[in-house]
């Protein structure tokens, strides 16, 4: 489906919780969005049903993965499903509502071919300016169509730097010129463009708006991926 009718659709389509995915930290429902008799699937993730964190403020999960993909659009990348911030059931209330993506959940970034390994380097860098907490394998999806998606952005955003990640596969690379030209690009939008960080502002944080325009000087100046830190723990936990 289309990116903008998606949206459409998410926002104001009526919704039912089919299921839930029970291998989930947090509460995450698979839901059926039906809009105009066409019927959708969902994944829906209540603020109501985040487990606390002590680094995370309460009940930001859901709008930090709304947040990933107003960034993700605004780089005129197309990697993360469509996804809005609305009421869900009347048990849960309000959460994210994400287009959900058909694939083989046996082939992840473990099973890639090197080929499809890679395809990430925008994944990879997306995850740096966002400065994703949590980049397992699993979170990496090829759809039936040969698409790469990325998903499960909760931990994302922080001001702190807390990137883990299992792909750290670029180590030392310089970063390809149209990649940092996207990442220049965006970082003028949230500069000189007040409705963006307005957007923005509805979901994370004003001071982690700026922690990721300094994040994204940081990368145009080093213009290399870095290299996994030796000060502290590095990757997700599971990796999976």
């Amino acid at each position: 489906m289309e990116s903008d009718l998606a949206l459409v659709a998410l926002e104001t389509g009526s919704l039912e919780v089919c299921g839930q995915f029970t291998f989930s930290s947090n509460y995450t429902f698979l839901a059926e969005v039906n809009y105009q008799g066409q019927i959708i699937k969902t994944v829906y993730k209540p603020s109501k049903g985040e487990m606390p964190l002590w680094d995370f403020p309460r009940y930001s999960l859901a709008h930090r993965e709304v947040a990933a993909f107003i960034v993700c659009r605004a780089l005129h990348w197309d990697f993360i499903p469509p996804t809005v911030f609305r009421k869900g059931s009347k048990a849960f209330g309000k959460g994210a509502l994400q287009l959900y993506v058909d694939h083989d959940p046996n082939y992840h970034y473990f099973t890639f071919s090197e080929d499809d390994k890679q395809r990430l380097r925008p994944i990879v860098l997306f995850d740096l300016l966002a400065n994703n907490a949590d980049r397992k394998g699993g979170h990496l999806l090829m759809d039936k169509q040969g698409k790469l998606w990325a998903i499960d952005h909760g931990l994302c955003f922080h001001e702190q730097d807390k990137l883990r990640t299992v792909i750290w596969d670029f180590c030392g690379e310089a970063i390809p010129p149209d990649l940092l030209d996207d990442i220049s690009r965006f970082a003028l939008q949230l500069i000189e463009d007040n409705s963006l960080v307005d957007l923005l502002g509805q979901h994370i944080a004003r001071n982690e708006i700026k922690a990721m325009l300094s994040r994204i000087q940081r990368l145009n100046y080093e213009r290399v991926y870095p290299c996994p830190p030796q000060d502290r723990r590095a990757y997700p936990w599971p990796p999976v």
